[in-house]
């Protein structure tokens, strides 16, 4: 069986993979009354008297949503709230078996902007952070921007922000190993949809030198009259050396490339273009925007996909089960620029410099020091900014 045939069986099977289960034992008329009426009425009272010990007397501070609209599922693209259940189940027991924290799926079926925030927005007594998913882009930029300003509980879209994270992670760690500095390189990125675009503004947010954003028209220009407006903000805030033309242009003497694209948009003879010592990470799923083997032989240095069958696997569940536990644990109200760049170096730090390597400058998402560091790093980070409940 493939492993289709095996998720689908296992899925049939187990009807789903999230299920409620109880922290108090309900097996007698007096732990009934303890649990519900009449005893619960106590912490009603104390709760409406003051809204903040929800955190105390419910499961608020350690219950996340994991909500989409199901408008750019995986790799499988506008497939509805239904066709979403599974990969928000997903989530869901990523978040409690990584980071002991529980998590529930709600996919709505509305991709209407106004509605998803609002009912986001209704949905704040009961949860204590929401990490967005699988929201097409360009309306997932606005719906995460309103939600961080309306709601006083974390927001995070893991596509967005969980990928530049770990991206930039392995960034840092390549660029130790072929010993260049952040501020002195080019990075090459493919694709500024959700992800790309959080990946370059990170990237520069660290003190990249300097970065060209590609999409399928080729290099992003201010002048290009033909760009959305968050490509125009891109478009601004790098290609410092104003290249135009196409994306084997760009890469011409770069040293990073990042690719969130399509298959097979890169070829040997675009890599041989660029720098000694180059760092290629290619994340189009299932098939990279370049084989490993290709770019290998073009003279690539380091090489990461997103895929578990080939070394340096970028992969979201290395930063948001930490990221989330640690905002949870601070009491944070959000999760903001200087919380994700703390867990950037935490994951980068998992890794010392005898056991860098090639094929090993990104953890493995089951080392089990990961969520810890990150969690303890977002948490200070979120203490020292004062983005927490008082």
């Amino acid at each position: 069986m493939t492993v289709y045939e095996k998720s689908l069986e296992a899925h049939k099977q187990h009807k789903g993979k999230i299920s409620v289960t109880s922290k108090m034992t309900v097996k007698d008329r007096e732990s009934l009354s303890i649990a519900y009426t009449p005893g619960v009425a106590e912490p009603c009272r104390v709760i409406a008297d003051n809204k903040a010990a929800v955190y105390d007397y419910c499961s608020k501070g350690n219950l996340v949503a994991v909500v989409s609209d199901g408008s750019a599922v995986l790799g499988l693209g506008n497939i509805g709230a239904e066709a979403s259940m599974p990969v928000m189940e997903g989530k869901a027991i990523l978040f409690k078996n990584f980071a002991d924290i529980d998590a529930f799926p709600i996919c709505l079926d509305t991709q209407d902007t106004d509605e998803i925030v609002q009912i986001v927005k209704a949905l704040q007594p009961s949860f204590g952070g929401i990490n967005l998913e699988d929201i097409g882009s360009p309306r997932c930029f606005e719906i995460e921007d309103r939600l961080i300003k309306e709601l006083d509980i974390p927001v995070f879209h893991d596509d967005q922000h969980g990928t530049a994270v770990v991206v930039s992670a392995g960034v840092i760690n390549g660029l130790r190993l072929v010993n260049k500095s952040l501020e002195n390189v080019t990075a090459v990125l493919n694709g500024p949809g959700a992800a790309g675009t959080a990946i370059a503004k990170m990237l520069l947010d660290l003190g990249i030198g300097n970065m060209i954003i590609c999409d399928e028209n080729g290099i992003l220009d201010a002048e290009r009259d033909d760009i959305a407006p968050h490509k125009r903000d891109l478009a601004l805030q790098t290609n410092k050396e104003g290249k135009k033309g196409t994306l084997s242009d760009a890469l011409e003497n770069a040293d990073i490339f990042v690719g969130v694209s399509v298959a097979n948009c890169v070829t040997g003879e675009m890599i041989s273009k660029m720098n000694s010592d180059a760092i290629v990470f290619a994340m189009a799923n299932p098939t990279p925007e370049i084989m490993p083997e290709i770019a290998k032989a073009a003279g690539v240095r380091v090489m990461g996909t997103g895929r578990s069958d080939f070394p340096n696997q970028i992969n979201n569940v290395i930063a948001f089960p930490g990221i989330f536990r640690g905002a949870l644990d601070a009491g944070a109200t959000q999760i903001n620029a200087e919380m994700k760049r703390a867990s950037v170096y935490a994951i980068a730090d998992i890794i010392s410099e005898s056991e860098l390597s090639e094929d090993y400058i990104i953890p493995d998402p089951f080392d089990p020091r990961i969520v810890d560091q990150v969690a303890k790093a977002v948490a200070e980070a979120a203490q020292k900014t004062g983005v927490i409940r008082k």
